[in-house]
């Protein structure tokens, strides 16, 4: 058959091959934003079968599989590795125009070589048995596969009260060829609207700093030493993972009495969350500035949707949507709060819904300074954007309203260690948009002029706006 994932894949004019090729394919990643397993990587984890690492913990591939009417057991349930990967193979070939159509092939063709076969239930038997012997083999260990991928750093996502144990196993390990560092993910911290759950974490986080946390004032403490914690074993990034920014006005007596009821089990009004979230998100993006932090906002998501499934196998399962809340008004307040302290540390901004594109796009230059090129970046298509689509429509946007060539370029965002083609994908697009407009006279013809602004989008830039040393 006719190679699918050929070497010119999404190159759709001679000037994108000849950029993609110059000038972005042989740059590193920098992956500084993901949700890989830090103790996988401590531990150099090894995987028996293809399903385990392909497809656990996938709800990108869940949410295909439910849609082609596979049934639960031979996705998230007692189906062995080898049933649920037929199942999936059976499910590839009704992917077509859904990215995972091209990510599986790209992920077959690179790290395993699989470059002329495409996989459906005929193929499925050879694949299962390529893969599963490569998975075997050194290379294709979580080192191995972070090596042949050339990924030079990766930014966890980590919880405050983490001990950052296997990170530090990480970094003591000189086999481990590539740095890996936390990102402070304290979402936990604004969760009020679970008394419940937040009173156990904020238990915990008492427990890991050394205090016994009485008072907001008690809490904000213990944040701070965790803040300094991170930032000792390398921190330099915080995620935010929230439905929208919150810039309620409020007093510092108003969030005490509140952090009092939330511990004592009382159910907060949908006023005092608010504000309390408010208070929390200035506290600390002030924590990210004074410490010179990047810190990322992620709006948009609306999660666990069904409630059924969300009884059965939790969070993360497949059962988040686009959301469409009001975003512009309390993000430029935030923003607006921070910088009029003189407090308003690097800030990456993500959307999921596309119709914020241009909003967010034109929210960045209003907060931009002369402290840093690009000190506000409009971050990468995310999550249901990061496909071709998604990644055109967020790089036009920022075209049209701010610079391009500031850009700090693409993430995975993901679990598995197989999702670095992704960078790939982002770079022959890019390389195609620009080629074509080079071609078009949209812009000069001039391969060295635009082939350094795709170094920079896809390696230089990030790493310099994060001052990585690697």
């Amino acid at each position: 058959m006719n190679v699918f994932i050929t070497e010119d894949f999404l190159l759709t004019n001679k000037s994108a091959v000849t950029l993609y090729n110059e000038y972005a394919k042989s740059q590193p990643i920098i992956d500084y934003h993901c949700h890989l397993s830090p103790q996988e990587i401590a531990e150099n984890k090894r995987w028996k079968n293809i399903t385990q690492i392909w497809l656990y913990g996938d709800h990108y591939k869940w949410r295909a599989m439910r849609a082609n009417g596979i049934d639960e057991k031979f996705i998230t349930g007692s189906a062995s590795d080898l049933e649920k990967f037929h199942a999936w193979a059976d499910t590839v070939p009704k992917t077509i125009r859904n990215p995972l159509y091209h990510w599986a092939h790209m992920e077959l063709k690179k790290p395993f070589g699989i470059a002329d076969k495409l996989l459906n239930r005929n193929t499925a038997c050879e694949i299962w048995d390529k893969t599963n012997a490569l998975l075997a083999t050194d290379n294709y260990s979580a080192h191995g596969l972070l090596k042949q991928f050339d990924v030079q750093l990766v930014v966890t996502t980590d919880d405050p009260t983490d001990s950052l144990e296997y990170h530090k196993i990480i970094s003591d390990d000189k086999t481990c060829t590539t740095k890996v560092l936390p990102a402070f993910r304290p979402d936990k911290g604004m969760a009020v609207e679970h008394p419940a759950a937040f009173k156990a974490w904020v238990e915990k986080l008492g427990n890991v700093s050394g205090m016994t946390i009485t008072t907001y004032h008690d809490f904000i403490e213990a944040i701070k030493k965790r803040h300094t914690f991170f930032h000792e074993r390398g921190c330099r990034v915080s995620d935010h993972g929230i439905e929208t920014a919150y810039a309620e006005q409020y007093t510092e007596k108003e969030i005490a009495a509140i952090f009092g009821s939330v511990l004592s089990g009382k159910q907060l009004t949908q006023e005092e969350i608010l504000k309390f979230k408010s208070a929390m998100l200035f506290e600390f993006g002030v924590m990210d500035y004074e410490r010179g932090w990047v810190q990322q906002y992620h709006l948009g998501a609306l999660r666990n949707t069904n409630t059924r499934m969300h009884k059965i196998l939790g969070p993360d399962t497949g059962y988040d949507v686009i959301g469409d809340f009001e975003i512009a008004r309390p993000l430029t307040k935030l923003l607006d709060r921070l910088d009029a302290e003189d407090k308003l540390a690097k800030t990456i901004i993500y959307n999921l819904n596309p119709r914020d594109n241009e909003m967010i796009a034109t929210i960045i230059g209003s907060f931009q300074s002369g402290t840093a090129a690009g000190k506000i970046q409009y971050g990468s298509a995310w999550w249901f954007l990061d496909q071709k689509d998604g990644i055109e429509r967020q790089l036009n946007a920022l075209s049209n309203m701010g610079l391009l060539s500031r850009f700090i370029g693409m993430l995975t965002d993901s679990r598995s260690f197989l999702s670095y083609p992704r960078h790939d994908y982002f770079r022959r697009v890019l390389c195609t948009i620009l080629g074509e407009e080079m071609e078009k006279g949209l812009i000069p013809n001039d391969m060295k002029l635009v082939g350094e602004m795709v170094s920079d989008i896809s390696y230089t830039n990030v790493k310099r706006y994060f001052e990585f040393s690697t």
